[in-house]
């Protein structure tokens, strides 16, 4: 009689385990790393908040959980666009980006889990075309590039931003002309190259001929100095200077006094 007592209740927590089992997978959500999870109530709508972060969750049977992979994407894009003068060109492009973490609700709620291709494909090309379509062919594919791939990046940041999107980067990888535009734009550059080193050539040049006419300048006024300060009376006192110092050598030497130009002292025998 005992056992038969507590039959009731055994079969009842059976019956609710295997309801529990039956019924694990709306009742439990496990997210993984880089994932996060936002609440579709059946009754009350999509509910923005809270975001649930990677881990292990429980819900209500008749609610879903709505899955986000917020890790960094990458997309590459291949397009034509048209230059400042109507040139048609191939750009090729990649872009990486991830959500908001906290606003994955939002985005839902607007792009329904497509936001890769109803906004950051379409943004992309339509922000590249309409940068480029402010240059030239030339200016895209030489001088220019950098400010090109800067207004790019900063105008399409700017929309996806404003979508709950984060863009990490935006690169062109690379741009394609048709051949003979090519060729004509590398022509021009080397002709530029080749004149700039021209110049430079030429400044350095006039430089160093400058530098030798001051230089020439600034000794012919220094001999011109020298010259006016050497008198005749001041010739023969560096004469007498010299003579006495040669007296005093111990070399042999004869020294005849007066016997020289304007009167110097005539010096015979110096060994």
């Amino acid at each position: 009689m005992g056992k038969r007592r507590f039959l009731p209740l055994i079969i009842g927590l059976f019956v609710v385990v295997l309801v529990v089992i039956l019924l694990s997978n709306s009742l439990f959500v496990t997210l993984k790393p880089g994932e996060r999870g936002i609440i579709f109530d059946r009754f009350t709508g999509l509910k923005k908040e809270p975001v649930y972060e990677p881990g292990f969750h429980v819900k209500t049977p008749w609610n879903e959980m709505i899955v986000y992979d917020v890790t960094e994407n990458n997309i590459e894009e291949t397009m034509d666009v048209l230059d400042k003068s109507g040139l048609s060109i191939k750009v090729d492009a990649s872009v990486r980006f991830n959500p908001v973490y906290e606003k994955i609700g939002n985005l839902h709620e607007v792009f329904r889990g497509d936001h890769v291709n109803r906004l950051v494909i379409p943004e992309v090309r339509s922000t590249v075309r309409k940068v480029m379509g402010r240059y030239t062919a030339e200016e895209i594919y030489s001088t220019k590039r950098s400010e090109v791939e800067n207004t790019i990046v900063v105008e399409t940041g700017e929309i996806l931003k404003q979508n709950y999107i984060v863009m990490k980067a935006l690169l062109i990888r690379s741009i394609n002309l048709p051949e003979q535009i090519k060729q004509a734009i590398e022509s021009k550059l080397q002709q530029e190259q080749e004149s700039l080193a021209y110049q430079f050539r030429l400044t350095k040049e006039k430089s160093e001929a400058e530098r030798k006419r001051i230089e020439a300048e600034g000794s012919a006024k220094a001999n011109q100095i020298i010259n006016s300060s050497l008198t005749a009376e001041l010739l023969k006192m560096r004469g007498i200077e010299a003579t006495l110092k040669l007296a005093e050598s111990p070399n042999a030497k004869v020294i005849v006094i007066g016997s020289g130009k304007d009167g110097l002292p005539l010096i015979l025998g110096n060994n």
